[in-house]
Formats: structure tokens, sequence, C-alpha cells
């Protein structure tokens, strides 16, 4: 097999917990009321995020990745009867922000000591992506932070995964493509790259053409597998 010389990594759910502006909200003073909702909230606007990149990837109707973090929390809170523009200020603004995984750090440090190129691919917008990766601190770990941005679509278009190969000079079979979507690490395995679903929530695997070919809960399997 070729050896890997590559990680490459999801953003949103795999290096960066989505669920982090809707739970440091709710944690607040006088917040009791979205508290009691924000879990729901937080799964339907990752979900319709989701839904409407897709939508928009068949359509061919791009727009940056803002717009559909900005919609899907329209729709979760339309969900929930929660009618509230301070509260939606508060949660898009804790967007920027949201915090890596606790393994993040480490992993990403392990893996440049071995001499692996690191990088993100993500259908975040670059601004977002830089936000993400400076409020992580995690920026001398990355050797390249792609965006769909580039080629104006989203994932699982192969375009997308086309960026790894264009950038970094990596051929797919040297790439170990990282993500917690189960149906994007399934177009990356079917597009050539080898794979590892960092399955959080213990789902399934996705019924779809490519597999997964190793499943972790969390980060610290990487370095494992790469026997580094």
């Amino acid at each position: 097999m070729t050896r890997i010389t590559a990680c490459v990594f999801d953003a949103y759910g795999t290096l960066f917990d989505v669920s982090a502006a809707a739970r440091a909200l709710a944690a607040e003073p006088g917040r009791e009321g979205f508290a009691a909702v924000w879990q729901q909230v937080a799964a339907d606007w990752r979900a319709k995020q989701l839904e409407y990149s897709w939508l928009r990837a068949v359509t061919g109707d791009y727009c940056d990745f803002w717009q559909l973090t900005e919609d899907g929390l329209d729709w979760a809170l339309a969900r929930a009867g929660l009618a509230d523009a301070g509260l939606r200020a508060a949660l898009l603004d804790l967007y920027w922000h949201l915090a890596a995984y606790p393994e993040v750090p480490a992993v990403l440090a392990r893996l440049k000591a071995a001499g692996l190129t690191c990088a993100i691919l993500s259908n975040g917008s670059p601004r977002m992506l830089d936000a993400a990766v400076a409020s992580a601190g995690i920026a001398p770990h990355l050797d390249a932070v792609l965006s769909v941005a580039d080629v104006g679509t989203f994932k699982p278009d192969a375009r997308v995964y086309d960026l790894v190969g264009a950038r970094l000079g990596t051929a797919r079979d040297a790439v170990l493509f990282v993500s917690s979507n189960g149906w994007d690490v399934c177009s990356a395995a079917a597009y050539g790259f080898r794979t590892l679903w960092v399955n959080r929530a213990g789902l399934p695997v996705d019924r779809l053409p490519g597999q997964p070919d190793h499943v972790a809960a969390d980060l610290t399997a990487v370095p494992a597998l790469l026997e580094i």
C-alpha cells in the first residue's frame, strides 16, 4: 500500500465542535428558555446547514457557507418557536469562535512532528475557516486550509476533493481523509482517498458506493492508525 503522506481533515464536526455555540449560550444566566431546547436547535441547525449545501450543489445555486449557516439557524429557531433577534445574533457571533475538540491540538502536533502534511478541506468559506483556526490556535499545525469557495460548489462534488491534489500535489491513495460526516467519508473513499470516519455519535455506516477504511470514536485514533 502507498504510504500516507498527508492527513486532510474536514472542519465542522471533525475538528470544531458545531454544538459549542448553542451549548455555551444555553449555559448563560437568563437563558433558561433556550437551555430547554438548545440541543434540538443545535441538531436542526447543523442538519439544515448540510441539507442546504447538498441542495445548492445539485441545483448549481452556490453561495457563501455563511449564508447556509444563517439560513440553517433561522429554520432551527423557527421550528423551536424562538423569534428572538438577540438570541440569533448571539449564536451567530459564537459560531465565529467555535471550540476545537479537546484532542485536536495534540493530534495535529503529533502528525506534524512525524513529518506528515496536515490540511483542512471544508465547505466553510475562507473567512469562517480562518476565524475557527485562529480561535482554536491550530494554525501552526496546518500546511493548508482548503475551501470549496475555490471551485464554487459543495461536497461531495469531486471538484472539491480535487483541491487536495491540486494544492498539495499528493496522490489520492497517499491521503488519509478524516471526517465526522459519514456521507463525506464514503464520498471521499469512492473518490480514491484512504479514509477514517470519526463516528462521534455511534451511527451506522451510510449506504453509499464508497465505504470508510477505518472507523473511530475520536481523532486520537489517527496517530495509532499511522503507527507514529
